[in-house]
């Protein structure tokens, strides 16, 4: 959980800790290739379908190996309860120290996977976060496409209190939502994506934002993928996101 120094003023060791690399592709030897050039800079990586469906969950140990301390697992379990309960399972035995839900699977479906997690030692039971609305969606796609009547931001808060309620250890959310939840949801975990430059692509994320406005709002990870790993030198590129602040050499 955060406490109030992380939220205050996160500086050097404790502000490496905060960003997650995100690992957006499926070539083994590329992932590694990230891991080995920025580990020393972060504090997670994050990684998804594009790694795991090709190479299973024992990527994880291979990461791990190459020096990535603590893996996010995102695959955004979404099934029927008894399912994402042995998906749990399967991230804890494989030692991730993060991965998603989608809220949207109900109290039931949250609930057993918080009840399988329990089954693990603090020390090895993954962080259940949840996910409510997808960083790659605005307000026009959530009541349009997907019939949500309800505002963008109280439509998060909603399911994430659901989240919050059934046991999860936070939430994730872009940089525009995390005062609200952070007022709402008071010390559960905040996850923030999207993390861009003025100058960067918003690529496929509708809702992006800047480093230090999620640090001010209370968000404890940040993710950043390819501002990161694509940039020729990334120590500037963390430090152009304001988060390389008393560092030491």
């Amino acid at each position: 959980m955060a406490d109030e120094l992380e939220i205050q003023s996160p500086k050097g060791p404790e502000m490496r800790r905060k960003v997650i690399c995100a690992i957006d592709t499926g070539d083994l030897s590329e992932a590694l290739s990230i891991v080995r050039r920025v580990g020393h800079l972060v504090g997670a990586f994050k990684i998804g379908h594009a790694l795991t469906l090709p190479h299973g969950l024992n990527v994880i140990e291979t990461l791990r190996e190459a020096g990535a301390d603590r893996i996010f697992l995102d695959l955004k379990f979404h099934d029927i309860p008894n399912s994402v309960a042995l998906g749990v399972r399967e991230a804890a035995r494989h030692g991730a120290w993060m991965t998603t839900l989608h809220l949207s699977g109900g109290p039931a479906m949250l609930t057993a996977a918080v009840e399988e997690a329990r089954e693990y030692a603090a020390e090895t039971a993954p962080l259940l976060i949840g996910v409510s609305v997808l960083t790659s969606l605005d307000e026009a796609c959530l009541h349009n496409d997907l019939g949500v009547g309800r505002s963008l931001e109280d439509h998060m808060l909603c399911l994430s209190q659901m989240g919050i309620a059934c046991g999860l250890d936070g939430v994730v959310c872009s940089v525009r939502e995390v005062p609200m939840l952070r007022r709402e949801l008071g010390h559960a975990v905040i996850v923030t994506p999207g993390i861009r430059r003025p100058v960067d692509p918003s690529h496929d994320q509708q809702r992006t934002g800047d480093a230090q406005a999620a640090l001010r709002g209370g968000a404890d990870y940040l993710v950043i993928g390819r501002v990161l790993t694509d940039a020729p030198d990334p120590s500037a590129a963390l430090a152009s996101l304001g988060l390389l602040q008393d560092q030491p050499a």
